[in-house]
Protein backbone atom coordinates (compact mmCIF):
# COMPACT_ATOMS: atom_id res chain seq x y z
CA UNK A 1 0.00 0.00 0.00
CA UNK A 2 2.94 2.33 0.61
CA UNK A 3 3.60 2.36 -3.13
CA UNK A 4 0.06 3.61 -3.81
CA UNK A 5 0.49 6.38 -1.24
CA UNK A 6 3.78 7.33 -2.86
CA UNK A 7 2.06 7.44 -6.24
CA UNK A 8 -0.47 9.92 -4.82
CA UNK A 9 2.36 12.06 -3.43
CA UNK A 10 4.27 11.87 -6.69
CA UNK A 11 1.17 12.96 -8.61
CA UNK A 12 0.64 15.94 -6.28
CA UNK A 13 4.29 16.93 -6.62
CA UNK A 14 4.10 16.65 -10.42
CA UNK A 15 0.95 18.78 -10.39
CA UNK A 16 2.85 21.45 -8.46
CA UNK A 17 5.65 21.46 -11.04
CA UNK A 18 3.20 21.54 -13.97
CA UNK A 19 1.42 24.54 -12.43
CA UNK A 20 4.79 26.23 -11.82
CA UNK A 21 5.72 25.69 -15.47
CA UNK A 22 2.39 27.12 -16.67
CA UNK A 23 2.77 30.09 -14.33
CA UNK A 24 6.26 30.79 -15.66
CA UNK A 25 5.16 30.53 -19.29
CA UNK A 26 2.26 32.91 -18.71
CA UNK A 27 4.44 35.42 -16.87
CA UNK A 28 7.17 35.40 -19.51
CA UNK A 29 4.62 35.70 -22.32
CA UNK A 30 2.92 38.64 -20.59
CA UNK A 31 6.26 40.38 -20.06
CA UNK A 32 7.29 39.73 -23.66
CA UNK A 33 3.96 41.14 -24.90
CA UNK A 34 4.42 44.21 -22.64
CA UNK A 35 1.35 43.31 -20.57
CA UNK A 36 3.55 43.40 -17.47
CA UNK A 37 6.54 45.63 -16.85
CA UNK A 38 9.68 43.70 -15.91
CA UNK A 39 10.05 45.96 -12.89
CA UNK A 40 6.80 44.46 -11.51
CA UNK A 41 8.70 41.24 -10.87
CA UNK A 42 11.11 42.97 -8.46
CA UNK A 43 8.39 43.13 -5.82
CA UNK A 44 5.93 40.74 -7.50
CA UNK A 45 3.43 43.57 -7.91
CA UNK A 46 1.38 41.79 -10.52
CA UNK A 47 -2.03 43.30 -9.74
CA UNK A 48 -2.20 44.81 -13.22
CA UNK A 49 -1.24 41.56 -14.92
CA UNK A 50 -3.75 39.77 -17.16
CA UNK A 51 -6.18 37.45 -15.39
CA UNK A 52 -4.53 34.20 -16.65
CA UNK A 53 -1.20 35.33 -15.15
CA UNK A 54 -2.77 36.12 -11.79
CA UNK A 55 -4.79 32.87 -11.80
CA UNK A 56 -1.67 30.78 -12.50
CA UNK A 57 0.25 32.50 -9.72
CA UNK A 58 -2.60 32.03 -7.28
CA UNK A 59 -3.01 28.39 -8.27
CA UNK A 60 0.68 27.80 -7.68
CA UNK A 61 0.34 29.26 -4.18
CA UNK A 62 -2.61 26.98 -3.44
CA UNK A 63 -0.34 24.00 -4.04
CA UNK A 64 1.31 24.94 -0.72
CA UNK A 65 -1.82 25.51 1.32
CA UNK A 66 -4.29 22.62 1.70
CA UNK A 67 -1.80 20.06 0.31
CA UNK A 68 0.37 20.62 3.39
CA UNK A 69 -2.25 18.70 5.39
CA UNK A 70 -2.14 16.01 2.69
CA UNK A 71 1.63 15.62 2.99
CA UNK A 72 1.44 15.48 6.80
CA UNK A 73 -1.31 12.86 6.58
CA UNK A 74 0.88 10.76 4.27
CA UNK A 75 3.78 10.94 6.72
CA UNK A 76 1.54 10.00 9.66
CA UNK A 77 0.09 7.08 7.71
CA UNK A 78 3.55 5.78 6.88
CA UNK A 79 4.87 6.30 10.40
CA UNK A 80 1.88 4.74 12.18
CA UNK A 81 1.20 2.01 9.63
CA UNK A 82 -2.16 3.40 8.54
CA UNK A 83 -1.53 2.53 4.91
CA UNK A 84 -4.67 0.57 4.10
CA UNK A 85 -7.23 1.13 1.38
CA UNK A 86 -8.93 3.91 3.33
CA UNK A 87 -5.80 6.05 3.32
CA UNK A 88 -4.96 5.17 -0.26
CA UNK A 89 -8.50 6.04 -1.33
CA UNK A 90 -8.56 9.34 0.53
CA UNK A 91 -5.11 10.31 -0.78
CA UNK A 92 -6.06 9.45 -4.35
CA UNK A 93 -9.40 11.25 -4.27
CA UNK A 94 -7.77 14.32 -2.71
CA UNK A 95 -5.14 14.48 -5.45
CA UNK A 96 -7.78 14.05 -8.14
CA UNK A 97 -9.73 16.93 -6.58
CA UNK A 98 -6.57 19.07 -6.71
CA UNK A 99 -6.05 18.23 -10.38
CA UNK A 100 -9.67 19.17 -11.14
CA UNK A 101 -9.27 22.38 -9.13
CA UNK A 102 -6.14 23.31 -11.11
CA UNK A 103 -7.68 22.47 -14.48
CA UNK A 104 -10.63 24.72 -13.67
CA UNK A 105 -8.47 27.51 -12.21
CA UNK A 106 -6.04 27.51 -15.12
CA UNK A 107 -8.76 27.01 -17.73
CA UNK A 108 -12.17 28.64 -17.86
CA UNK A 109 -11.88 29.57 -14.16
CA UNK A 110 -15.51 29.03 -13.25
CA UNK A 111 -15.48 30.21 -9.64
CA UNK A 112 -18.42 28.03 -8.53
CA UNK A 113 -16.96 24.84 -10.00
CA UNK A 114 -13.53 25.71 -8.65
CA UNK A 115 -14.97 26.33 -5.19
CA UNK A 116 -16.85 23.03 -5.24
CA UNK A 117 -13.71 21.10 -6.19
CA UNK A 118 -11.78 22.87 -3.43
CA UNK A 119 -14.42 22.18 -0.77
CA UNK A 120 -14.73 18.57 -1.90
CA UNK A 121 -10.96 18.08 -1.56
CA UNK A 122 -10.98 19.74 1.86
CA UNK A 123 -13.86 17.48 2.94
CA UNK A 124 -11.97 14.36 1.79
CA UNK A 125 -8.95 15.54 3.75
CA UNK A 126 -11.08 16.10 6.87
CA UNK A 127 -12.65 12.64 6.54
CA UNK A 128 -9.17 11.15 6.17
CA UNK A 129 -7.89 12.88 9.31
CA UNK A 130 -10.94 11.80 11.30
CA UNK A 131 -10.51 8.27 9.94
CA UNK A 132 -6.88 8.21 11.04
CA UNK A 133 -7.89 9.33 14.52
CA UNK A 134 -10.56 6.65 14.75
CA UNK A 135 -8.15 3.98 13.55
CA UNK A 136 -5.63 4.98 16.22
CA UNK A 137 -8.27 5.06 18.96
CA UNK A 138 -9.44 1.55 18.04
CA UNK A 139 -5.96 0.05 18.34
Amino acid sequence: MEKWLFLAVLTQVLLTFVVMFIMGRRRFAAAKNKQIELSAFKTMSLESAPEPVIAAGRNFLTQFELPVLFYVAILICLQLNLTGWFSVGCASVFVISRIIHSVIHLGHNDVVKRYKSFVFGAFVLLVWWIGMAVQLMLR
